[in-house]
């Protein structure tokens, strides 16, 4: 798995060299992998790691259950894909919910747009703290490795595969706000149209404050990181275009 062999030699999201750790490094893209009788999902987290999942979790899912959430995390790390069943929301949903109501009035609908603009924003700065810490402590892990002698090779793969849903998440994370800002965008621009007001003003400063913070999240990882993790499709490269007139 490049993603896994990449961060026990560079401790990011850079192609592996080549070199006896790789080889060490691998997954079956399992949901369920065991090693030795211990489930990698119910491996001991410290309490970033722990307090890094409650957060993504409130900020991700917060109508599902913790241990979905997980599932998916896993599938994310180890398979490099969601589920068949998952599916995200379109950019119109969040507009389609806070217009589900017809007796709802423009002023209720722009203050609820501010309100849940400004609730993922007061989010993201806390979860960048704990992201830091938990990218700082697993390249001290992965640096590790070589020189623990001890360590066989489930020991390794379970080290691995935590780095890779911890990093998986934060991409995670860092993806679903940048769908939520467009999701918000998307519905203000529709309740403008449909119904202007003066209230739109103060959901546009929500919305530029998430920006801002949104963007307190690009630093940690690579930009390719949400492709890696099967987030989103893998970007092919560009062809050289032919030339439209070929000389003899």
């Amino acid at each position: 798995m490049a993603l896994l062999a990449a961060c026990t030699q560079t401790g990011d999201f850079g192609r592996p060299r080549t070199g006896i750790w790789n080889g060490l490094v691998d997954t079956t893209g399992s949901f369920t992998i065991r090693d030795r009788g211990r489930v990698i999902l119910e491996s001991s987290l410290t309490d970033d790691e722990q307090a890094l999942r409650d957060r993504a979790w409130r900020f991700l899912q917060p109508a599902s259950a913790f241990t979905a959430f997980q599932d998916l995390l896993l599938g994310l790390a180890s398979a490099h894909a969601m589920p068949a069943t998952w599916r995200f929301e379109e950019i119109g949903a969040y507009y389609d919910a806070l217009t589900a109501e017809p007796s709802r009035s423009p002023v209720s609908r722009y203050r609820q747009l501010g309100d849940d603009a400004t609730a993922d924003a007061r989010l993201i700065p806390i979860f960048t703290a704990l992201a830091a810490r938990v990218i700082d402590a697993d390249a001290a892990r992965l640096r590790s490795l070589p020189f623990a002698n001890t360590l066989d090779d489930a020991d390794v793969r379970l080290a691995a595969q935590r780095v890779a849903e911890n990093r998986c998440l934060i991409a995670w994370v860092r993806f679903e706000a940048g769908l939520r800002l467009a999701r918000y965008r998307f519905a203000l621009q529709h309740l403008f149209a449909a119904a202007p007001a003066p209230e739109s003003v103060a959901a546009e400063r929500s919305l530029a404050m998430l920006a801002a913070r949104r963007n307190l999240l690009d630093p940690l990882l690579p930009p390719d990181a949400a492709a890696r993790c099967g987030l989103e499709a893998v970007p092919l490269p560009i062809a050289q275009a032919a030339p439209l007139v070929v000389k003899d």
